[in-house]
């Protein structure tokens, strides 16, 4: 090789790993559209909604439920990566509020709702898994020193509060947007709201079920 030839190689790598990220973040944002639209959606239909052909998808994503367990993880990594920024907040409530308001925004649990059981997930979530009780238990517990939050709120019931707000969605993803924060600012008041709960809490585990693979 040529001294001329080994710099225009380096230079070129870079532009063709710039490519294969674009093409990832098409084909993440398409199936995040096709598969919440429709979960039983055919890969190709990925490969169309993104612009890219099917044997590029394949490349990256060698099946569905390959693609699926990438969506849901990104999923989760997000809502760490916020729930970490949020402890970053002195002002324990305002953690909370702030960190439900921009999980809401980021329409993380739509994924959980729609595509949960839909693929199997596998070991190498588990320390995500872990952060993210880790970071929901310290968020909880500083709104509970605040003196906001209302007595019997438990981790579990924020999982309910981002699943209620991800059951509205319209064709127009502004408006969508506008009802889900209208729905969590009433949540929140009933978050800091007086008198007790009805009914205990979810039990741990209780959700776990919808996570096995379901009937094709």
């Amino acid at each position: 090789m040529s001294k001329t030839a080994e710099p225009t190689a380096q230079r070129a790598l870079p532009g063709r790993k710039a490519q294969a990220a674009r093409n990832d973040e098409l084909i993440l944002a398409a199936a995040r559209d096709v598969f919440l639209a429709e979960p039983k959606a055919p890969i190709s239909a990925v490969a169309e909604r993104a612009g890219v052909g099917i044997s590029a998808l394949y490349r990256r994503y060698p099946s569905k439920e390959e693609l699926l367990r990438t969506l849901c993880y990104d999923g989760l990594r997000r809502y760490n990566a916020e729930a970490e920024a949020a402890l970053a907040d002195s002002d324990g409530w305002a953690a909370l509020t702030g960190f439900l308001e921009r999980v809401v925004d980021a329409d993380v649990h739509s994924l959980t709702v729609h595509l949960a059981g839909t693929f199997t997930p596998d070991d190498s979530i588990l320390p995500e898994v872990m952060r993210s009780a880790e970071a929901n238990e310290e968020l909880i517990r500083r709104a509970r020193e605040s003196g906001r939050l209302r007595d019997g709120v438990t981790v579990a019931d924020l999982g309910l509060v981002l699943e209620a707000c991800s059951a509205i969605s319209l064709p127009d993803p502004e408006r969508t947007a506008q009802l889900r924060r209208r729905v969590l600012a009433l949540l929140i008041d009933g978050l800091a709201a007086p008198g007790e709960l009805p009914g205990p809490p979810p039990a741990p585990g209780e959700f776990a079920g919808r996570w096995q693979p379901r009937g094709k």
